[in-house]
Protein backbone atom coordinates (compact mmCIF):
# COMPACT_ATOMS: atom_id res chain seq x y z
CA UNK A 1 0.00 0.00 0.00
CA UNK A 2 1.39 3.33 -0.89
CA UNK A 3 -0.45 6.24 1.39
CA UNK A 4 0.29 9.00 3.20
CA UNK A 5 0.44 9.39 7.15
CA UNK A 6 0.95 11.55 10.10
CA UNK A 7 1.62 9.50 12.80
CA UNK A 8 2.67 5.55 13.05
CA UNK A 9 2.42 3.07 16.10
CA UNK A 10 3.77 -0.48 16.32
CA UNK A 11 5.07 -2.98 18.46
CA UNK A 12 8.98 -3.76 18.08
CA UNK A 13 10.62 -6.52 20.00
CA UNK A 14 11.45 -3.64 22.85
CA UNK A 15 8.06 -2.80 23.51
CA UNK A 16 5.64 -0.20 21.68
CA UNK A 17 6.52 3.50 19.50
CA UNK A 18 5.45 5.87 17.74
CA UNK A 19 7.00 7.74 14.77
CA UNK A 20 5.93 11.66 14.29
CA UNK A 21 6.90 13.15 11.08
CA UNK A 22 9.98 14.76 12.38
CA UNK A 23 10.85 11.70 13.85
CA UNK A 24 14.83 10.33 13.52
CA UNK A 25 15.71 7.76 11.11
CA UNK A 26 15.48 4.08 11.73
CA UNK A 27 14.81 0.37 11.22
CA UNK A 28 13.18 -1.89 14.01
CA UNK A 29 12.21 -5.38 13.85
CA UNK A 30 8.43 -5.89 14.20
CA UNK A 31 6.97 -8.59 16.22
CA UNK A 32 3.21 -9.85 15.48
CA UNK A 33 0.38 -7.08 16.24
CA UNK A 34 -1.61 -4.50 15.84
CA UNK A 35 0.31 -1.96 13.35
CA UNK A 36 -1.67 1.45 13.27
CA UNK A 37 -1.70 4.82 11.68
CA UNK A 38 -3.34 7.61 11.38
CA UNK A 39 -4.11 9.78 7.61
CA UNK A 40 -3.89 12.88 7.13
CA UNK A 41 -7.98 13.25 7.74
CA UNK A 42 -7.22 11.94 11.13
CA UNK A 43 -8.53 8.58 10.68
CA UNK A 44 -7.41 5.77 12.13
CA UNK A 45 -6.40 2.86 10.03
CA UNK A 46 -5.74 -0.48 11.82
CA UNK A 47 -3.39 -3.71 10.32
CA UNK A 48 -2.55 -7.16 12.12
CA UNK A 49 0.45 -8.18 11.01
CA UNK A 50 3.26 -10.92 11.51
CA UNK A 51 6.83 -10.92 11.82
CA UNK A 52 8.15 -7.99 9.93
CA UNK A 53 10.77 -5.11 9.71
CA UNK A 54 10.18 -0.71 9.59
CA UNK A 55 12.52 1.41 8.11
CA UNK A 56 12.27 5.25 8.36
CA UNK A 57 13.98 7.01 5.65
CA UNK A 58 14.21 10.86 5.97
CA UNK A 59 9.50 11.34 5.17
CA UNK A 60 9.24 8.00 4.03
CA UNK A 61 8.33 4.68 6.26
CA UNK A 62 8.64 0.78 5.03
CA UNK A 63 7.43 -1.99 6.39
CA UNK A 64 7.54 -4.80 5.18
CA UNK A 65 5.60 -8.25 7.01
CA UNK A 66 5.14 -11.64 6.21
CA UNK A 67 1.48 -11.15 6.41
CA UNK A 68 -1.35 -8.28 7.04
CA UNK A 69 -4.32 -7.92 7.60
CA UNK A 70 -6.31 -4.64 7.71
CA UNK A 71 -9.73 -3.47 9.81
CA UNK A 72 -11.75 -0.68 9.96
CA UNK A 73 -11.78 -0.86 14.09
CA UNK A 74 -10.22 -3.43 15.87
CA UNK A 75 -13.26 -5.21 16.31
CA UNK A 76 -13.80 -6.00 12.59
CA UNK A 77 -9.95 -6.28 12.56
CA UNK A 78 -10.52 -9.14 15.32
CA UNK A 79 -12.64 -10.86 13.19
CA UNK A 80 -10.70 -10.69 9.85
CA UNK A 81 -7.78 -12.10 11.79
CA UNK A 82 -9.72 -15.27 13.58
CA UNK A 83 -11.06 -16.36 10.15
CA UNK A 84 -7.87 -16.04 8.20
CA UNK A 85 -5.97 -18.30 11.77
CA UNK A 86 -8.50 -21.13 11.23
CA UNK A 87 -7.29 -21.52 7.72
CA UNK A 88 -3.93 -21.09 8.32
CA UNK A 89 -4.43 -23.35 10.53
CA UNK A 90 -6.20 -26.09 8.33
CA UNK A 91 -2.76 -25.09 5.96
CA UNK A 92 -0.36 -25.83 8.77
CA UNK A 93 -1.87 -28.94 9.91
CA UNK A 94 -1.99 -30.27 5.87
CA UNK A 95 1.72 -29.22 5.90
CA UNK A 96 2.67 -30.66 8.84
CA UNK A 97 1.07 -34.01 7.83
CA UNK A 98 3.39 -34.12 4.39
CA UNK A 99 6.51 -32.89 5.84
CA UNK A 100 5.69 -35.90 8.58
CA UNK A 101 5.17 -38.55 5.56
CA UNK A 102 8.43 -37.47 3.93
CA UNK A 103 10.41 -37.47 6.98
CA UNK A 104 8.98 -40.89 7.52
CA UNK A 105 9.89 -42.05 4.05
CA UNK A 106 13.45 -40.41 4.02
CA UNK A 107 14.49 -42.44 7.36
CA UNK A 108 13.46 -45.83 5.33
CA UNK A 109 15.37 -44.79 2.58
CA UNK A 110 18.42 -44.48 4.72
CA UNK A 111 17.75 -47.56 7.01
CA UNK A 112 17.19 -49.29 3.32
CA UNK A 113 20.53 -47.50 2.66
CA UNK A 114 22.47 -49.25 5.99
CA UNK A 115 21.37 -52.76 5.20
CA UNK A 116 22.44 -53.11 1.47
CA UNK A 117 26.46 -53.23 2.89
Amino acid sequence: MDEEVDKVTAEAENGYFTMLPRHIDFVAALVPGIFLYLTPAGEERYLAIDEGIIVKQGDQVYVSAARAVTGENLDSLQETVESELKVLDESEKKARIVMSRLEADTLRRFTRLGGER
